[in-house]
């Protein structure tokens, strides 16, 4: 049976500390790269529904999907970044 790699998209929140003056200069600072992240500190949230593959771009996999129920949007595939296969599951004749 081949096998697949799937890249998928999702929300995360991570906590950083940084040192600054300010609220906002501390968020500059965050944004610029300046921040450390908390150790353990990352959390999941839920799977990105608004990003996806490109239905124009992957026509029949999305019209696939739709065969097999999955709701397809109009512009994306939801929460899929990526899709490769791997290994064909077919043993090589070595």
């Amino acid at each position: 049976m081949p096998k697949f790699e799937i890249e998928q998209y999702e929300v995360h929140a991570q906590k950083y500390q940084v040192e600054a003056d300010s609220e906002a200069d501390a968020i500059v600072r965050l944004l610029d790269g300046a921040a450390e992240p908390v150790d353990d500190s990352l959390d999941y949230i839920e799977v990105a529904e608004d990003f996806g593959l490109s239905v124009d771009e992957c026509r029949e996999l999305a019209e696939r999907l739709r065969e097999l129920g999955v709701p397809v949007g109009q512009h994306v595939i939801p929460s899929i970044r990526s899709i490769s296969l791997i290994d064909t599951g077919i043993p090589s004749n070595r």
